[in-house]
């Protein structure tokens, strides 16, 4: 069922998912795509098939945004079961070792190890892309997976209650952890073994899961939002209003100087280092561009069709 009034080039936005646990993000996607009304949707940021949460979808023109969305900071709570650790890291997998429980001591002592910049080695049931194949597609076919430690950061993980052999864990952290590896990790380094019972994506940069909308019909009808200020805000991206003859010349993808955006700005600032967003008070948002040095460079312009044909 699509929107009354619209057409398929209308439906371009973003959509706060409550995804379900037991389904994969890929999946979640399908009763969207059904009420939209459009096959052009993608979402922003995976979540295993166990786990639970939010879930950012984003329709038409906006799907070319993902990047932007998937690299925000990221807020979650989890169950970490002690005393054996699976495959998969939940509960998916099978059990390949197993240690007594930890006592909440050395729980405590080892947490520091895990905050801040840290190196991790994502899971071998993982996304991640091993000579052109999904890890996890090479550890179903038996192939002995090297997972190589990457950084990431872990701004906040606090341990919120346990009951040997289970912990509740609140964990804050940037884009390309994994929560089943730091369950891994930090049951290693508490003298355990250690996985995943639930996980609970709560935030994605500025974006809550109490503003997420359920994977029903009546729910998703009135969930599509637009790329507006608001949005990119919730990203921590900065935006800039043009007047209509600027905006005519980013749909032509002409160069751009400062100067075009307003810059320097009434206090002499340049435009702001990284992305910077583009809006016009007709067209909405326009354009999103990359600062460096003080260049402008193109990312990537919002444009429809019959927008380009028009100027």
């Amino acid at each position: 069922m699509r929107r009354s009034g619209q057409n398929k080039q209308d439906i371009s936005g973003y959509i706060l998912l409550n995804k379900r646990p037991g389904i994969s993000s890929f999946d979640s996607l399908g009763v969207v795509k059904r009420i939209l009304g459009t096959g052009k949707v993608g979402h922003a940021g995976t979540l295993d098939r166990f786990a639970q949460g939010l879930l950012i979808v984003l329709a038409g023109r906006a799907t070319k945004l993902a990047p932007w969305f998937s690299s925000s900071r990221k807020a979650y709570r989890g169950t970490i079961l002690f005393g054996e650790e699976t495959s998969t890291l939940d509960g998916e997998g099978e059990v390949i070792a197993r240690a007594p429980p930890p006592s909440r001591e050395a729980l405590e002592k080892a947490l520091p190890e895990f905050s801040g910049d840290i190196l991790q080695a994502p899971p071998s049931y993982s996304a991640v892309h091993i000579e052109g194949e999904r890890a996890h597609v090479l550890a179903r076919r038996g192939v002995n997976v090297v997972m190589e430690k990457r950084p990431v950061t872990v701004y906040k993980l606090v341990l919120d209650s346990y009951t040997s052999p289970l912990g509740e864990i609140t964990v804050h952290c940037s884009s390309g952890t994994y929560i089943r590896s730091l369950a891994r990790d930090l049951a290693l380094a508490s003298g355990s073994r250690g996985r995943l019972v639930s996980l609970t994506r709560t935030s994605i940069g500025g974006f809550s899961l109490e503003d997420a909308a359920l994977p029903d019909e009546d729910s998703l009808l009135s969930a599509l939002r637009p790329i507006d200020k608001a949005a990119l805000d919730s990203l921590g991206i900065p935006a800039v209003e043009v007047d209509e003859k600027t905006a005519g010349t980013m749909f032509r993808g002409r160069p751009l100087a400062p100067r075009d955006l307003g810059f320097p700005d009434a206090e002499g600032r340049g435009p702001p280092p990284g992305p910077l967003g583009v809006f016009s008070a007709a067209r909405g948002f326009v354009a999103m561009l990359d600062c460096q040095g003080g260049a402008l460079r193109y990312r990537y312009v919002y444009a429809r069709e019959e927008h380009r044909a028009g100027i």
